[in-house]
């Protein structure tokens, strides 16, 4: 079985390697799609592993790209891997929140970058229900509780049990904002302290001194993969979206650098940290 772990990023891997096939033979998906007598819009979603391919498929894939014997048992391995069931899979997530946790579980290194709140991945079970129930409008309690051990279990899978490096960029405001009151905050301060303990993480903050900041947006996150490219995550009002064009990645890219030269120092970082939390605490 191939080195991915999730069904998600298995899905991607196959993706991957028939859009890298297709593209070595010179053939459009409308072309692709014409030869399966499929929709365009299916071959897409293969190839960016929003679905998975049934035996016919690979058959018919097999002999359109002119595969290997090798090639389409990793092919028929990886369709199996990608219907296996997930961890996550029993709280009932959105689509494409689901989608981002898969691929989160594969990635070897994680870069995000929070404005308005603390990143998923460091947020303490209290601060995350305050914030699921702001952003989760007609959502039943029961969901909202769902989502909530969803993140907790989230930090478990990634940063302790397989420990991916992640490094956070957090905007001052994210800090100053008050999410649940005094306490929470207090408390949400010294779990990130103790986060910055761990060898996998990086929390840096970026202050309002180092002016305007280089992104419109108020939260994404850069993915970074063995074997596959990058995915930009992006949260908004309406949903999220994966981003994988060479020209996303490099400008989202060139908004993270361009962060990492306005953020504090880890040490620096850590100390105002510590200031906001004596802060809440008073």
């Amino acid at each position: 079985m191939p080195g991915t772990s999730s069904p998600t990023a298995r899905r991607r891997e196959l993706g991957t390697m028939l859009r890298a096939r297709r593209t070595e033979l010179g053939m459009t998906v409308e072309d692709a799609a014409k030869h399966l007598l499929v929709s365009p819009s299916k071959i897409s979603r293969v190839e960016t592993g929003q679905r998975n391919i049934t035996a016919r498929d690979i058959r018919d894939l097999a002999a359109l790209y002119q595969l290997t014997d090798d090639e389409r048992q990793l092919l028929a391995e990886l369709a199996a891997g990608g219907k296996v069931r997930a961890w996550w899979q029993p709280f009932n997530l959105p689509y494409s929140y689901a989608t981002y946790v898969g691929l989160e579980a594969d990635a070897t290194s994680i870069r995000d970058f929070a404005m308005s709140v603390v990143p998923g991945l460091l947020q303490t079970g209290e601060y995350a229900q305050v914030v699921v129930r702001a952003s989760a409008v007609d959502v039943s309690d029961e969901s909202i509780q769902q989502r909530v051990q969803a993140r907790l279990e989230r930090q478990r899978h990634v940063l302790q049990e397989k420990a991916t490096k992640f490094a956070a960029m957090i905007d001052e405001s994210a800090l100053r904002r008050v999410v649940g009151g005094s306490a929470v905050m207090q408390r949400q301060l010294t779990y990130l302290l103790t986060a910055c303990e761990l060898p996998n993480v990086s929390i840096r903050v970026v202050p309002f001194a180092s002016g305007p900041l280089p992104t419109p947006t108020s939260k994404f996150i850069i993915l970074s993969f063995d074997g596959t490219p990058d995915v930009v995550f992006l949260e908004s009002l309406t949903g999220q979206l994966v981003l994988e064009r060479e020209s996303d990645l490099a400008a989202f890219h060139d908004a993270y650098a361009t962060l990492d030269g306005l953020a504090l120092p880890a040490d620096d970082s850590y100390e105002r940290l510590l200031a906001f939390q004596h802060e809440y605490r008073q």
